[in-house]
């Protein structure tokens, strides 16, 4: 005695009645990005104490390289 297709039709049915598509739409949206949010924080929460700014001296080295490179190209145009 599972739920069938037809009631799971016509509870949809009723909370789309009751809140509209505008405002399911938002709720699916905050949803998602809290979502996003906690994975964010539980995968910072897994590194290490030292990986943080280990990551942060490499993007920072990867943006100096690639603001000299771009330097570079245009003292030899």
């Amino acid at each position: 005695m599972g739920i069938s297709i037809w009631q799971l039709l016509i509870v949809l049915g009723i909370v789309i009645l009751l809140f509209g598509t505008k405002k399911l739409r938002n709720i699916g949206t905050d949803l998602g990005g809290a979502i996003r949010g906690f994975k964010k924080s539980m995968n910072e929460d897994d590194k290490p104490a030292g990986q943080d700014s280990l990551e942060n001296e490499d993007q920072a080295q990867n943006q100096q390289a690639t603001a000299d490179d771009k330097q570079r190209d245009k003292s030899h145009s």
